[in-house]
């Protein structure tokens, strides 16, 4: 099995108490050697509860994205919305960013305990916050983040208009702003045309996942993932 998605558990848990029915998995970004930046981070997963407690694929992929461009994160403030296992957010913090780390408010505690386990594990201090979205809670008032990060939220249709009015006041609040989203392509490329003509966005990047991704990673990978950036588009505001 690969390293970077090797279940095992580590004496690194021990200091962390993990809820029954759970997995370590082991995530690796670059290749290890004497001098060498590669890290590894550990993500508790758990089978029994709901989705927001797996590592999916589109989250491994935005993770790598971030690894590879993690020049451009450093020093950035990063929020990762609809985090779940919070991998991407998570290597992000590993490469410098100051991380903010949300999920559904109105979701079981259960997933922002797991968040916040996962950053203790990997000893990581990131924010942790319940974010819904679409609604106006205190939080989202005292957000800047210059990147926004969402793994796989492209993927029910009736919380698009309730993401994209987040995704937009997050961009409006700092110029200059991108929202960097992975998702299963499953209808072309008319979703995203779809939600740049209304919500009035530009896409300044659109990838294949496979055109990025370590061969040790895309060999694991299934389906049709893309990778896209988004900006607010000034000439349409």
């Amino acid at each position: 099995m690969e390293d970077d998605e090797e279940n095992t558990a580590s004496p690194s848990t021990s200091s962390v108490q993990l809820p029954q029915m759970t997995t370590i998995s082991r995530h690796t970004f670059g290749i290890p050697g004497p001098t060498s930046d590669a890290f590894s981070i550990n993500i508790i997963e758990n089978i029994e509860e709901e989705y927001g407690m797996f590592v999916w694929p589109c989250s491994v992929v935005l993770a790598e994205y971030v690894w590879q461009q993690r020049s451009r994160f450093s020093g950035k403030s990063v929020l990762e919305l609809g985090a779940g296992t919070s991998l991407p957010g998570l290597v992000a913090a590993k490469v410098g960013s100051d991380v903010t780390l949300s999920d559904d408010s109105s979701r079981l505690e259960v997933v922002l305990d797991n968040m916040r386990r996962v950053c203790d594990l990997n000893k990581l201090n990131c924010k942790i916050i319940g974010l819904t979205w679409g609604e106006w809670e205190a939080p989202i008032f005292n957000l800047h983040p210059k990147i926004v990060l969402g793994a796989d939220v492209l993927y029910d249709s009736k919380d698009f208009d309730s993401l994209f009015t987040t995704v937009t006041f997050l961009l409006q609040k700092s110029p200059g702003s991108v929202f960097i989203t992975s998702y299963h392509n499953r209808s072309g490329h008319h979703l995203i045309e779809y939600l740049m003509v209304k919500w009035s966005l530009k896409c300044t990047k659109l990838l294949d996942a496979f055109s990025f991704m370590p061969s040790s990673k895309s060999s694991t990978l299934t389906g049709n993932i893309q990778l896209v950036e988004l900006m607010l588009d000034d000439q349409q505001s």
